[in-house]
């Protein structure tokens, strides 16, 4: 992420926070959950799981079911968002302090900035609503080119 300052710290910062959650919720936060996490992290852009499985190599035994898992059980306790167009996946940079957000996609450098803003969220909820339909959630992908690459162009 173009955005990020001290890398290790954000790193931490974010285990740190997973380990907190996990605790209150009553939940493990097991050794592979912890690395998938990490390791989520350290790319700062999106992660997608078979590239996950081949960074953890022999750590763990894994095999894709043991990622997908880990991948799940973050994504259910807010820890991670799954970007549905690049079927990958990136940390959540505040959890549990948000119903919806939106992500901006660089499609150069595969760059992914969350972004949480209440109008755009009541918007697309009061839409839904005219239309009476009820969303269960909503993610909204907006792709594009981040600063840095328009830059370089």
């Amino acid at each position: 992420m173009h955005l990020c300052h001290e890398h290790e710290v954000c790193v931490e910062t974010a285990l740190a926070t997973a380990d907190q959650i996990c605790e209150e919720r009553g939940v493990r936060f097991t050794d592979i959950r912890r690395r998938v996490l990490e390791l989520v992290w350290e790319n700062h852009g999106s992660a997608k799981a078979y590239d996950l499985l081949e960074r953890l190599g022999g750590e763990y035994s894994a095999k894709p079911p043991t990622v997908y898992r880990a991948l799940e059980f973050l994504q259910e306790n807010g820890l991670v968002h799954k970007i549905n167009s690049l079927n990958a996946y990136v940390g959540c940079s505040h959890p549990l302090q948000h119903k919806d957000c939106f992500f901006l996609i660089c499609s150069r450098c595969n760059e992914v900035q969350e972004c949480c803003t209440e109008p755009v969220a009541n918007a697309v909820w009061q839409m839904a609503a005219k239309r009476h339909f009820k969303p269960r959630h909503t993610t909204l992908e907006i792709e594009g080119q981040c600063q840095q690459c328009q830059v370089q162009n």
